[in-house]
C-alpha cells in the first residue's frame, strides 16, 4: 500500500463515507501525537491521502516514518 516516492512514504485510503474517513484521521492523530511525528495529509469526502517524511532530519525517510506508517495501517484494518 505504501509507496516510496520523492523521498516520502505515500499512501491513499478509501472509506465508505466522510464520517469513516474523518474517524480514521482522528485515530491516526492520536498515534501521530504519541509518536511525536505528524503526517502531511488531505481528505476529500471518503479518501485520505497521506505523505510521511521526517522534516527535522532534512526531509528524508527515517524509522519514525515507518513506525507511523505501521500504526496507520493498523488503524486502517478496522475500516476494511
Amino acid at each position: 500500500m505504501w509507496q516510496e516516492k520523492d523521498n516520502k512514504l505515500q499512501a491513499s485510503f478509501k472509506f465508505k463515507n466522510f464520517v469513516e474517513a474523518f474517524a480514521f484521521m482522528t485515530e491516526v492523530a492520536f498515534h501521530a501525537e504519541r509518536l511525536n511525528h505528524h503526517p502531511e495529509w488531505s481528505n476529500v469526502w471518503n479518501k485520505v491521502d497521506i505523505q510521511l517524511c521526517t522534516h527535522d532530519s532534512g526531509n528524508i525517510l527515517t524509522k519514525k516514518d515507518h513506525d507511523l506508517a505501521a500504526a496507520i495501517d493498523e488503524v486502517f484494518t478496522k475500516y476494511q
